[in-house]
């Protein structure tokens, strides 16, 4: 059979690809030191899940620029308006936008009954009175563990927004903005997706230290773990989407 397909666009595609992974590697150097911040309070893993995704943006955005405009004397474009949501992967979109609604929930409600642990560092143990008796179970994801991920979520998702505008309104193939809109929705999926994860397991570990907590903390486990879990497998979607959106796709 004949090769059909250009030289240049063949090597565009492959800088395009190099350029994505180029930002997953350099999420991972980022993340990985920034990882090491405040190791022994968990505190530089808050920095590092954020960094990894706008890396990942980052390296979308440059295989979209190393695209040059299309050349063709004469081009036609529909008058229908271009808007972001028609870009968009519906089904995942709404995965994402209830896990995003889930996690602000769960760390408003965590904020909402966090006490001060042992250095009287707030918001970062859960204390439960009973029989004359306090417990107390750390790390909890009250606003010392909140506070970064919320701050962090804004921001990503403030700078994937302008990423999904750009590339809705920048001219080429419908085809290449879909791909590149799904990456760009896989990128702020890790923003969600593995915050979420740890939220629910951090949550439901301490849960399970208490004994004073009865009834509720036992549905709070049983709930928190399933939670954790859906989220992690949709981390790991994300993470092979904006690696290869062709073959998620598929």
């Amino acid at each position: 059979m004949l090769d059909t397909v250009p030289p240049e666009t063949r090597l565009r595609a492959r800088a395009h690809h190099c350029a994505r992974w180029a930002g997953l590697a350099a999420g991972v150097v980022v993340a990985s030191q920034l990882a090491t911040v405040g190791q022994d309070l968990g505190v530089g893993i808050l920095y590092a899940i954020p960094a990894f995704g706008l890396c990942a943006v980052g390296g979308v955005l440059l295989g979209d620029a190393l695209t040059p405009r299309p050349k063709e004397a004469v081009r036609t474009a529909g008058l229908a308006p271009r808007r972001i949501p028609d870009h968009l992967p519906p089904r995942m979109a709404r995965l994402l936008l209830g896990q995003a609604a889930l996690l602000v929930v769960l760390l408003t409600a965590a904020a909402a009954v966090a006490s001060p642990d042992d250095l009287g560092r707030a918001g970062r143990s859960l204390s439960v009175a009973c029989q004359g008796r306090t417990e107390a179970a750390s790390p909890w994801p009250g606003l010392y563990y909140g506070l970064p991920v919320l701050l962090s979520l804004v921001l990503g998702s403030a700078a994937c927004g302008w990423a999904l505008r750009r590339i809705a309104h920048r001219p080429g193939e419908e085809q290449q903005r879909r791909d590149r809109a799904l990456a760009i929705t896989a990128a702020w999926g890790l923003l969600v997706a593995v915050p979420l994860a740890g939220t629910a397991v951090t949550a439901a570990g301490s849960l399970s230290k208490l004994t004073c907590d009865g009834l509720p903390g036992t549905a709070g486990q049983w709930l928190l773990y399933p939670v954790g879990l859906v989220a992690l497998v949709t981390a790991m979607w994300c993470l092979c989407t904006v690696a290869a959106p062709r073959a998620t796709r598929r």
